[in-house]
């Protein structure tokens, strides 16, 4: 999938206030998106000590999810309403370690067929570096 055609005002809007006000996952977290469109995200999660682990670094986890997430928002805007999604699985390399400011990832779909999805996110911190890469594969399952 290479376009990235923007999703309805409404649809776009509506999964903001849902993932900000109905997942309490993200909310732990702090965990927003920032954008999304057709094959295409951007989710942001601001640094907290309260998401750190032993050694005052931002947990792996936490930029895991956000990794995660940023795919299952851009595979949202291509599917029907009624598609469940769910990941498969998902690999990432860690490539630096954050103690400040916050985290964005950004996912590009870069191939959906009618039960899966391929997401290609990059993790960068508040200076646009990166900080990881990561490659998921999910499932769309029809209802």
């Amino acid at each position: 999938m290479m376009y990235h055609d923007d999703v309805a005002p409404k649809f776009k809007q509506a999964m903001i206030a849902k993932a900000k006000e109905k997942i309490p996952y993200w909310k732990l977290l702090g965990m927003e998106v920032v954008d999304m469109k057709k094959g295409w995200a951007k989710i942001r999660v601001p640094f907290s000590r309260k998401l750190t682990n032993a050694n005052g670094k931002l947990h792996g986890g936490v930029i895991f999810s956000a990794a995660d997430s940023a795919t299952a928002i851009a595979v949202v805007g291509s599917v029907g309403r009624e598609d469940f999604l769910t990941t498969i699985e998902m690999k990432i390399n860690y490539l630096k370690p954050i103690d400040e400011g916050e985290i964005i990832a950004e996912a590009k779909i870069i191939h959906q067929g009618s039960q899966t999805a391929i997401g290609d996110i990059e993790v960068k911190d508040a200076k646009g570096e990166l900080v990881a890469k990561a490659l998921s594969t999910y499932a769309i399952i029809k209802r």
